[in-house]
């Protein structure tokens, strides 16, 4: 069999890890052949490829980014006029033409329900959720969250030092824009005192109020980790320094969080993903996405994932524990 890859959307600690783990099972062991795709989905249609063989494909483990590239562009699309751009007869063209048996698609939501669309044109296709966000339905979670809550967790470290040193309140934008699990994750790992995530909404009043509460008790600075999401951060310092009367400041993460490398859980995350996504290639079972479920890999159809969210439920057991412990999501 061949199998064609391609990862598509934003970058993410783990995308290589996951191309090694596709493209070694299926040379190693399935005696497969193995083409990449350059830059996502743009790639497929002009049929940019480099083959992938063993050497290609050694010391991707721990390298960030994609040696593939990736883009944004989507085959299926409404066009500013309100009209659909439809690229299906290319898309299955370029498929035939370079003789795939299967295409394999390393992305985020867009992504997924663009491998869906790619699907009901007869083609067989693989997908391999990926995101920092963690907010792909169908799976417990997407490689690459886990790097970015590292990340987001040391730069909340780093902002206590210097939020005690000088008795302010240090707001941190991290990334996440229509679900909070960054912020959550990296938040209450980080020891903020405040986290305000798209879910939940806030008031301001309320989370003011947390903050002087500190105050009265001892508690002279205050860290709120805030998503993206709610796009208010510059907004939220000024609410927080003008109701409270505290000096405040505020600092954006952005994308260091999606650089670097994936941590070991990202690692071994992403083998286990790529191994078997050519596992069900070899069996045959298409127009599935593989997925971490109850730490087992599992399968579910692309069109169970097309076009959802898994956004942050508001009984997580991280919210009713930070509440329990006096940290404020701002309600």
């Amino acid at each position: 069999m061949k199998i064609g890859i391609l990862s598509s959307g934003g970058d993410c600690p783990g995308i290589n890890a996951t191309i090694r783990g596709v493209g070694k099972t299926a040379l190693t062991y399935f005696g497969m052949e193995v083409i990449g795709i350059k830059s996502g989905f743009q790639g497929l249609l002009a049929k940019d490829i480099l083959v992938l063989d063993d050497k290609s494909l050694s010391g991707l483990l721990n390298l960030g980014g994609t040696i593939l590239g990736t883009s944004r562009e989507k085959p299926f699309k409404k066009l500013l006029s309100g009209k659909e751009e439809d690229k299906s007869q290319i898309v299955i063209d370029s498929y035939r033409e370079l003789g795939l048996d299967c295409l394999v698609c390393i992305g985020g939501n867009g992504t997924q329900k663009t491998a869906y669309q790619v699907s009901r044109l007869g083609l067989n296709v693989i997908g391999i959720p990926k995101t920092i966000d963690n907010d792909v339905w169908g799976t417990d979670i997407t490689f690459g969250f886990y790097s970015a809550v590292d990340i987001a967790t040391e730069a909340i470290d780093r902002l206590h030092s210097t939020a005690s040193s000088h008795n302010r309140v240090m707001v941190i934008e991290l990334m996440g824009h229509k679900a909070g699990w960054i912020t959550l994750y990296a938040g209450m790992a980080g020891g903020a005192d405040v986290i305000l995530i798209p879910e939940l909404g806030f008031d301001i009043k309320k989370v003011n109020k947390a903050i002087l509460d500190r105050v009265n008790k001892g508690k002279p600075y205050s860290i709120v980790a805030v998503a993206e999401g709610l796009g208010l951060e510059s907004r939220i310092a000024r609410m927080i320094e003008e109701g409270t009367g505290l000096e405040t400041r505020e600092t954006v993460l952005g994308y260091v969080q999606r650089g670097g490398s994936p941590s070991a859980f990202d690692r071994n995350l992403s083998t286990r993903l790529g191994g078997h996504a050519t596992g069900l290639i070899a069996q045959r079972e298409f127009g599935k996405m593989v997925a971490l479920y109850e730490d087992k890999i599992v399968s579910v159809p692309l069109e169970e994932v097309a076009g959802k969210l898994k956004l942050v439920p508001a009984d997580h057991d991280l919210i009713l524990q930070g509440k329990r412990m006096g940290v404020s999501f701002g309600v």
